[in-house]
Protein backbone atom coordinates (compact mmCIF):
# COMPACT_ATOMS: atom_id res chain seq x y z
CA UNK A 1 0.00 0.00 0.00
CA UNK A 2 1.07 3.63 -0.42
CA UNK A 3 2.98 5.19 2.42
CA UNK A 4 0.94 8.25 3.35
CA UNK A 5 2.31 11.71 5.37
CA UNK A 6 1.93 10.97 8.72
CA UNK A 7 0.16 14.40 9.10
CA UNK A 8 -1.79 14.38 5.89
CA UNK A 9 -4.78 16.09 7.81
CA UNK A 10 -2.69 19.14 8.14
CA UNK A 11 -1.16 19.75 5.23
CA UNK A 12 -4.55 21.50 3.05
CA UNK A 13 -4.12 23.98 5.83
CA UNK A 14 -7.73 23.00 6.88
CA UNK A 15 -7.13 23.20 10.44
CA UNK A 16 -5.55 26.38 10.25
CA UNK A 17 -7.91 28.63 12.43
CA UNK A 18 -5.93 32.25 11.88
CA UNK A 19 -4.86 34.09 9.10
CA UNK A 20 -1.27 33.15 7.86
CA UNK A 21 1.43 35.33 6.49
CA UNK A 22 4.37 32.91 6.30
CA UNK A 23 4.43 29.45 5.03
CA UNK A 24 7.15 27.11 5.32
CA UNK A 25 7.15 23.95 3.34
CA UNK A 26 9.06 20.55 3.88
CA UNK A 27 9.45 17.56 1.60
CA UNK A 28 7.48 13.98 3.27
CA UNK A 29 6.97 12.89 6.99
CA UNK A 30 6.04 9.12 6.23
CA UNK A 31 3.68 7.32 8.39
CA UNK A 32 5.66 4.36 8.50
CA UNK A 33 7.49 3.89 11.72
CA UNK A 34 10.99 2.17 11.32
CA UNK A 35 12.18 0.31 13.72
CA UNK A 36 15.66 0.70 15.49
CA UNK A 37 18.23 -1.12 17.16
CA UNK A 38 16.22 -2.16 19.52
CA UNK A 39 13.05 -2.82 18.00
CA UNK A 40 11.54 0.06 18.86
CA UNK A 41 9.67 2.44 16.36
CA UNK A 42 12.08 5.31 14.61
CA UNK A 43 9.53 7.87 13.41
CA UNK A 44 8.44 9.30 16.85
CA UNK A 45 7.35 13.05 15.80
CA UNK A 46 4.70 14.53 17.09
CA UNK A 47 3.92 17.15 14.49
CA UNK A 48 5.85 18.48 11.18
CA UNK A 49 9.29 18.46 12.04
CA UNK A 50 9.00 16.58 15.30
CA UNK A 51 12.10 14.07 14.97
CA UNK A 52 13.64 16.20 17.64
CA UNK A 53 15.38 13.57 19.80
CA UNK A 54 16.76 10.20 16.79
CA UNK A 55 20.55 9.67 17.07
CA UNK A 56 22.08 11.03 13.71
CA UNK A 57 21.19 12.95 10.53
CA UNK A 58 17.57 12.26 10.74
CA UNK A 59 17.31 14.77 14.11
CA UNK A 60 15.65 17.47 13.24
CA UNK A 61 16.82 21.42 14.82
CA UNK A 62 13.59 22.95 13.62
CA UNK A 63 11.76 23.93 16.37
CA UNK A 64 15.18 25.03 18.02
CA UNK A 65 15.93 27.55 15.46
CA UNK A 66 12.54 28.63 14.48
CA UNK A 67 11.44 29.72 17.79
CA UNK A 68 15.14 31.98 17.87
CA UNK A 69 14.37 33.83 14.89
CA UNK A 70 11.40 35.50 16.73
CA UNK A 71 13.61 35.85 20.05
CA UNK A 72 11.69 33.56 21.67
CA UNK A 73 13.07 30.17 23.73
CA UNK A 74 14.32 27.01 21.91
CA UNK A 75 10.95 24.87 21.41
CA UNK A 76 12.94 21.66 20.64
CA UNK A 77 12.02 19.29 23.98
CA UNK A 78 8.38 21.23 24.34
CA UNK A 79 5.26 19.36 22.96
CA UNK A 80 3.76 20.07 19.90
CA UNK A 81 1.18 21.82 21.53
CA UNK A 82 3.64 24.24 22.14
CA UNK A 83 4.44 24.37 18.68
CA UNK A 84 1.20 24.85 17.31
CA UNK A 85 0.47 28.01 19.72
CA UNK A 86 3.83 29.33 18.53
CA UNK A 87 2.81 29.07 15.01
CA UNK A 88 -0.74 30.70 15.59
CA UNK A 89 1.03 33.64 17.68
CA UNK A 90 3.20 34.21 14.19
CA UNK A 91 0.52 33.54 12.01
CA UNK A 92 3.06 30.68 10.60
CA UNK A 93 1.47 27.71 8.52
CA UNK A 94 3.03 24.60 7.87
CA UNK A 95 2.54 21.70 4.75
CA UNK A 96 5.13 19.26 2.76
CA UNK A 97 5.56 18.93 -0.50
CA UNK A 98 4.53 15.25 -0.97
CA UNK A 99 0.73 13.81 0.09
CA UNK A 100 1.70 10.02 -0.14
CA UNK A 101 4.36 8.23 -1.93
CA UNK A 102 1.89 6.12 -3.95
CA UNK A 103 4.62 3.44 -5.24
CA UNK A 104 5.88 2.54 -1.57
CA UNK A 105 5.34 -1.04 -0.62
CA UNK A 106 5.52 -1.44 3.21
CA UNK A 107 6.40 -5.34 2.77
CA UNK A 108 9.06 -4.07 0.69
CA UNK A 109 12.26 -4.51 3.36
CA UNK A 110 13.75 -1.48 0.90
CA UNK A 111 11.14 0.83 0.71
CA UNK A 112 10.38 0.43 4.59
CA UNK A 113 14.17 1.21 5.55
CA UNK A 114 14.75 3.92 2.56
CA UNK A 115 11.53 6.18 4.10
CA UNK A 116 12.98 4.98 7.80
CA UNK A 117 16.36 6.82 6.51
CA UNK A 118 13.98 10.53 6.09
CA UNK A 119 16.55 11.33 3.52
CA UNK A 120 14.91 13.46 0.16
CA UNK A 121 17.77 12.66 -1.89
CA UNK A 122 16.67 8.46 -1.27
CA UNK A 123 13.15 9.62 -1.57
CA UNK A 124 14.03 11.14 -5.11
CA UNK A 125 15.85 8.54 -6.26
CA UNK A 126 14.00 5.50 -5.32
CA UNK A 127 10.81 6.41 -5.88
CA UNK A 128 8.60 7.93 -9.09
CA UNK A 129 4.91 7.99 -8.00
CA UNK A 130 3.68 10.60 -6.01
CA UNK A 131 0.37 12.57 -4.87
CA UNK A 132 1.40 16.16 -4.27
CA UNK A 133 0.36 18.86 -1.79
CA UNK A 134 -1.31 21.78 -3.95
CA UNK A 135 0.46 24.24 -3.06
CA UNK A 136 -0.87 27.14 -5.56
CA UNK A 137 -3.92 26.14 -4.31
CA UNK A 138 -3.05 26.83 -0.99
CA UNK A 139 -1.70 30.01 -1.45
CA UNK A 140 -4.68 31.19 -3.58
CA UNK A 141 -6.73 30.73 -0.65
CA UNK A 142 -4.91 32.31 1.57
CA UNK A 143 -3.75 35.71 0.11
CA UNK A 144 -2.72 36.99 3.57
CA UNK A 145 0.48 34.63 3.18
CA UNK A 146 3.17 36.98 1.61
CA UNK A 147 6.30 34.67 2.59
CA UNK A 148 7.25 31.05 1.70
CA UNK A 149 10.20 29.21 2.69
CA UNK A 150 11.07 25.86 1.79
CA UNK A 151 13.30 23.83 4.42
CA UNK A 152 15.47 22.41 1.92
CA UNK A 153 17.83 23.36 -0.81
CA UNK A 154 16.40 23.23 -4.37
CA UNK A 155 19.41 22.57 -6.87
CA UNK A 156 18.86 18.79 -6.98
CA UNK A 157 16.59 18.41 -10.25
CA UNK A 158 13.81 16.50 -8.24
CA UNK A 159 13.12 18.98 -5.71
CA UNK A 160 13.26 21.74 -7.82
CA UNK A 161 10.76 20.29 -10.25
CA UNK A 162 8.70 20.03 -7.57
CA UNK A 163 8.37 23.80 -6.59
CA UNK A 164 8.79 25.11 -9.79
CA UNK A 165 4.96 26.11 -9.96
CA UNK A 166 5.35 27.34 -6.05
CA UNK A 167 7.57 29.65 -7.27
CA UNK A 168 6.44 30.84 -10.50
CA UNK A 169 3.08 31.51 -8.75
CA UNK A 170 4.78 33.31 -5.99
CA UNK A 171 6.98 35.34 -8.34
CA UNK A 172 4.09 36.33 -10.40
CA UNK A 173 2.17 37.29 -7.32
CA UNK A 174 4.90 39.81 -4.66
CA UNK A 175 5.22 36.68 -3.06
CA UNK A 176 8.62 36.22 -1.42
CA UNK A 177 9.99 32.71 -2.02
CA UNK A 178 12.69 31.39 -0.62
CA UNK A 179 15.08 28.38 -0.38
CA UNK A 180 16.68 27.47 3.50
CA UNK A 181 19.17 25.29 4.40
CA UNK A 182 17.91 22.17 5.34
CA UNK A 183 17.05 22.10 9.19
CA UNK A 184 17.86 18.41 9.62
CA UNK A 185 21.48 16.96 10.67
CA UNK A 186 22.26 16.90 7.32
CA UNK A 187 23.65 20.49 7.57
CA UNK A 188 26.29 19.38 9.20
CA UNK A 189 28.48 19.47 5.56
CA UNK A 190 27.84 23.07 5.44
CA UNK A 191 28.54 23.63 8.97
CA UNK A 192 31.75 21.82 8.95
CA UNK A 193 32.91 23.89 5.60
CA UNK A 194 32.43 26.94 7.38
CA UNK A 195 33.60 26.02 10.42
CA UNK A 196 36.83 25.13 8.70
CA UNK A 197 36.80 28.36 7.11
CA UNK A 198 36.54 29.94 10.46
CA UNK A 199 38.63 28.19 13.25
CA UNK A 200 38.23 30.86 15.83
CA UNK A 201 34.52 31.55 15.48
CA UNK A 202 33.41 27.56 14.83
CA UNK A 203 29.59 27.52 15.22
CA UNK A 204 27.28 24.11 16.72
CA UNK A 205 25.18 23.19 14.00
CA UNK A 206 21.66 25.15 15.62
CA UNK A 207 23.54 28.32 15.65
CA UNK A 208 25.02 27.76 12.14
CA UNK A 209 21.24 26.98 10.66
CA UNK A 210 20.04 30.02 12.69
CA UNK A 211 22.82 31.90 11.33
CA UNK A 212 22.37 31.03 7.70
CA UNK A 213 18.18 31.50 8.29
CA UNK A 214 18.44 34.93 9.79
CA UNK A 215 20.09 36.29 6.38
CA UNK A 216 17.03 35.06 4.39
CA UNK A 217 14.29 35.56 6.83
CA UNK A 218 12.05 38.84 6.75
CA UNK A 219 12.23 41.36 8.91
CA UNK A 220 10.38 40.76 12.20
Amino acid sequence: MPCNHKFQQYLNLELVDFEPTTLIIGTFNPEWPAPNAEGQEGNNAGWFYGRTDNDGRADNNFWEVLPRLYGEPNLRNSPPGDWKTFCHNKLIAITDLICSIDDARQADPNHFRILGGYADHEIATNFYDFDLVNIVRLLRNSPTITNVYVTRSISEAFWRNKVHSIKTYCDAHEINFVSLLTPSGYAYFQQGKYNRQHPNAQLSLEDYILMRWQAVWHPI
